[in-house]
C-alpha cells in the first residue's frame, strides 16, 4: 500500500467496514479495505485506509458513528 494512504478503522466484520465506507463516500472521502482475515478460519482483521489528506476528517465522522472502537 502506497504511504500516501493510512488506516483509519478496523473491524473483524465486513458488514462494519461497509458502513464506516458508505459513510465516507457520503462525504466525499475515498476508502480502501484491506482483509487482513484468515480464509480458512475466519480470525483476523480487516483494515480500511484513506488518502493522508483525508484522515483528520475521516476520524472525526467515524467518532460520531457507533461503530467506532
Amino acid at each position: 500500500m502506497d504511504e500516501n494512504w493510512k488506516i483509519v478503522f478496523t473491524a473483524t466484520k465486513m458488514y462494519e467496514i461497509q458502513i464506516i465506507k458508505g459513510l465516507l463516500s457520503e462525504n466525499n472521502i475515498e476508502s480502501v479495505e484491506i482483509s487482513k482475515k484468515d480464509s480458512s478460519f475466519l480470525f483476523g482483521r480487516i483494515e480500511l485506509y484513506v488518502h493522508a489528506d483525508d484522515v483528520l476528517r475521516a476520524k472525526q465522522l467515524i467518532s460520531k458513528s457507533n461503530l467506532n472502537e
